[in-house]
């Protein structure tokens, strides 16, 4: 590579290509921003992946309301507590909206709508992958000695789909979107996973823990937890025939229970008048929060704040 000079014998700088020594000229390329068409269609990649993030954000802030809570100002002596509903509605009706549901209480309701024709205890019911399907334990009339339901699955017209006797006498039902797999606890204390696509049995254990009356899914990995009779709350996923955890977290059964929507937070309710928050993190048998009161409901709200329903109507 010479040296270059003008007609005075200035010498020039060399020029951005001159610079590159000989045979580093492929190694270069590789570095290069590309051609423009390349360039173009990344940004108009990127632009589609900026636009469905902003849909999916304003469809968040449509539905689940992401704004500041209201809150109620009492105003002199007067007390929170004894406002009461109606009051309220008289300043705002718009907003007011009351419910009268027969046939409770809401642990053993009796089928109303398309299915009232059948008359029969419904002991729990969950909706599959949409609000289309939905599958009821249903209360077997033909043995009424034997407590518990069979699953029956729905169309929203309420016309019965499929009866799953292999699930024995259910107490409880819970569906994971992960796996789509509808999982059941029976009266004898065995935990059943069914694929509702193929309609295969994926698992069936025995849990060996004792009668299960509460069963919740943990939303941020997907794992069935059991509260049994004994006070111990147990962990599972379809493909381990053990529990994945198993913590001693009341000395009487429980009754109700919640997972944070972090996943990091469990809440438990046992019927000695007791609520627990538990770390899920750690593997520790020391509750971080212990709480008088009875629950027969526990849930989390968007927020975090612990909702808790105990045998009357005070929440």
């Amino acid at each position: 590579m010479g040296v270059k000079q003008d007609g005075d014998g200035t010498i020039l700088p060399p020029t951005e290509l001159e610079k590159i020594p000989d045979g580093l000229d492929v190694s270069v390329k590789k570095f290069l921003r590309g051609s423009e068409t390349n360039l173009e269609g990344q940004l108009a990649i990127r632009e589609e992946l900026y636009g469905k993030s902003a849909q999916a954000a304003a469809k968040a802030e449509k539905w689940l309301l992401p704004s500041k809570g209201g809150y109620l100002e009492a105003e002199g002596m007067e007390k929170t507590w004894r406002i009461k509903q109606e009051s309220i509605a008289l300043k705002s009706r718009s907003m007011h909206v009351g419910f009268h549901i027969k046939w409770s209480p809401y642990g053993s309701l009796r089928t109303q709508g398309p299915m009232a024709i059948v008359r029969e205890t419904v002991c729990d019911v969950v909706f599959l992958h949409n609000e289309s399907f939905f599958a009821a334990a249903q209360k077997n009339m033909a043995n009424i000695l034997i407590p518990g339901s069979y699953p029956y699955i729905y169309n929203p017209d309420g016309t019965e789909l499929h009866c799953l006797k292999e699930h024995g006498a259910v107490l409880r039902l819970q569906f994971l979107k992960t796996t789509s797999s509808l999982a059941s606890i029976n009266n004898f204390g065995q935990l059943h996973y069914q694929d509702v696509t193929m309609g295969e049995m994926v698992g069936s254990y025995r849990t060996g823990l004792g009668r299960a009356d509460v069963m919740q899914v943990d939303p941020y990995d997907g794992v069935v937890a059991l509260g049994h009779s004994l006070g111990t709350v147990s962990m599972w996923k379809p493909t381990s025939s053990a529990p994945l955890l198993k913590r001693p977290c009341h000395r009487s059964p429980i009754s109700a229970m919640a997972f944070h929507p972090n996943g990091h937070l469990m809440a438990t309710a046992g019927k000695e008048n007791k609520i627990k928050l538990w770390d899920l993190r750690k593997l520790e048998d020391e509750a971080l929060q212990t709480l008088p009161g009875q629950a027969k409901t526990l849930e989390f709200s968007q927020k975090g704040l612990l909702a808790c329903l105990g045998c009357g109507s005070s929440v």
